[in-house]
C-alpha cells in the first residue's frame, strides 16, 4: 500500500510497522527475520501487516531506502570543497560514519540482504553510485581532476567509497569483533587522510 494513499491513521500504522521491522531486522538479521515476529512487535495481525507490505523483501526495501537517504544527506559538508577540500572531505566522512554508526544493526542486515535479494542489491548499488557520482562531479567541476596519475578519477573514487563503506562495516556493523572501539572522529580522520592523499597527493 502506497504511503500517499493512506489516511493519517494508516500512515501512523505504517510507521509503527517500519519501527517494529527495524527492531526485528536489527536483532535477527535479514535471513532469519520472520514477518510474524514483526506483526507481534507491531501489535498487528498478519492480515493487517500484509495490507501494508507484501513480504519481507518489500518491507526491508522500504526501511533501508530511508536509511540510505539519511546516509547521503549526512555525507554533505558545509566547508567549501574548492578552498578546503580536506576539511570538506573530513566533514562528509564524519557525517557518513556517524549515520552509519546509528544504523549499524540495520546495515549489518543489509549486507545479508544484498546476497540473497536482487531488489535490495539494486538499492545498495544505486546509493553507492550516487555517492560516487557526487564526488566525481565535484572533482571535475571544482578542481578539474579527471585522472589521478593515469587512472580515471571515477575508478579512484570507487575505491575510496568502497574503503569508507567497508571500514564502517568492519568497525561498526561488527563492532563486537574489534579489540578496541574506533571512535568516530578518529575513523573520519583515518579515511579522510587516505582519501585526500589518493586524490590530491597525485595532483598537487
Amino acid at each position: 500500500m502506497g504511503e500517499d494513499s493512506l489516511t493519517p491513521k494508516g500512515k501512523k500504522t505504517r510507521e509503527n510497522i517500519l519501527a517494529a521491522a527495524r527492531t526485528i531486522f536489527a536483532h535477527d538479521g535479514y535471513v532469519a527475520m520472520r514477518m510474524g515476529d514483526v506483526a507481534v512487535e507491531a501489535g498487528l495481525s498478519m492480515g493487517a501487516l500484509y495490507r501494508y507490505f507484501q513480504n519481507k523483501e518489500d518491507l526491508f526495501a522500504n526501511l533501508i531506502a530511508n536509511v540510505h537517504e539519511d546516509l547521503y544527506q549526512a555525507a554533505t559538508a558545509e566547508s567549501d570543497f574548492a578552498t578546503e577540500p580536506y576539511q570538506a572531505l573530513l566533514e562528509a566522512n564524519r557525517g557518513y560514519l556517524g549515520c552509519y554508526y546509528q544504523n549499524r544493526d540495520l546495515m549489518r542486515a543489509l549486507f545479508e540482504a544484498v546476497t540473497v535479494d536482487q531488489r535490495d542489491r539494486d538499492i545498495w548499488w544505486q546509493m553507492r553510485e550516487r555517492h560516487i557520482d557526487r564526488y566525481v562531479y565535484a572533482l571535475k567541476k571544482v578542481h578539474g581532476i579527471t585522472k589521478v596519475g593515469k587512472v580515471q578519477v571515477r575508478r579512484v573514487v570507487e575505491s575510496m567509497v568502497s574503503m569508507v563503506e567497508q571500514s564502517a562495516y568492519c568497525w561498526y556493523a561488527h563492532e563486537e569483533l574489534q579489540q578496541t572501539t574506533v571512535p568516530l572522529d578518529e575513523a573520519a580522520q583515518i579515511v579522510t587522510q587516505v582519501w585526500h592523499q589518493a586524490i590530491f597527493g597525485q595532483n598537487s
